[in-house]
């Protein structure tokens, strides 16, 4: 079994770790035509209308 040689500095080990700390929520954008949040570029979830048209028919 590999033994490591020396001990891992803990800025080698928080950098490491960093780009998780990254992170950050996902941007909500209004939709235009029932007012509720959703995510950008995307069909509005509530009322199913992109771009002043209705895309999915219910």
């Amino acid at each position: 079994m590999a033994v490591p040689k020396r001990k891992t500095s803990k800025a080698k080990r928080d950098s490491r770790r960093a780009p998780n700390m990254k992170m950050t929520a996902p941007a909500l954008s209004e939709c235009p035509h029932c007012h509720n949040m959703k995510l950008p570029h995307r069909v509005c979830p509530v009322c199913n209308y992109y771009d002043g048209r209705k895309i999915i028919e219910d």
